[in-house]
């Protein structure tokens, strides 16, 4: 069974985005998960902003080798998964690829929805279906059964040209999202 693609996306593809591809790609990388990322008004080819870099250094990871690109609809047709940075993002994923509906997820509200949750792997579905896309179909069931939250509330704050405190509130609520993703992923791999 192959392991899954998961795409992360934001604005500008240099700040939530890259910082949670490298977190995030760096926790699930045992589990052979590969994570990327793109924007959807991206500075293509730019590095990954200065403050979200240092954040990521203080966490054990680098931004060596990162370049922004733009979100097509051809980066998101082989994704098991795409989480967005806001609802917003997740409308403008969905409105240039109609069929990423069902695995696109605002990612404060799909940790929400996989958090504490016990998926088995799917019945009627392929051998080589990924984890990833599991999970994904897991999370799109229990809609409706988990409370949701605000708008605000299911935002990873924007720290581009914003104050240093910003870029540390950014961090502090994707330490908050990653963790019952993670955990949700490793489960999975158990059972499966």
């Amino acid at each position: 069974m192959s392991a899954g693609l998961i795409l992360v996306v934001c604005t500008g593809n240099v700040c939530r985005s890259p910082y949670i591809e490298r977190l995030l790609g760096a926790a699930l990388a045992p589990y052979d998960v590969e994570v990327a990322s793109a924007g959807t008004h991206a500075l293509v080819g730019a590095p990954m902003d200065e403050g979200s870099a240092r954040l990521l250094a203080a966490a054990g990871r680098s931004a060596d080798g990162f370049v922004a690109r733009q979100f097509t609809a051809q980066l998101a047709r082989p994704a098991d998964l795409v989480l967005t940075a806001t609802r917003d993002h997740r409308s403008a994923v969905v409105r240039t690829t109609p069929n990423a509906l069902r695995h696109t997820h605002a990612i404060a509200d799909f940790a929400d929805l996989v958090a504490g949750a016990e998926f088995d792997t799917v019945d009627g579905r392929s051998a080589d279906e990924s984890f990833v896309a599991q999970l994904a179909a897991g999370a799109s069931r229990r809609r409706g059964s988990v409370p949701v939250r605000s708008a605000e509330d299911a935002a990873i704050v924007d720290p581009y040209r914003r104050p240093w405190e910003a870029f540390e509130q950014m961090a502090a609520q994707v330490d908050l999202v990653l963790p019952p993703i993670i955990d949700a992923v490793r489960r999975l791999d158990i059972v499966g």
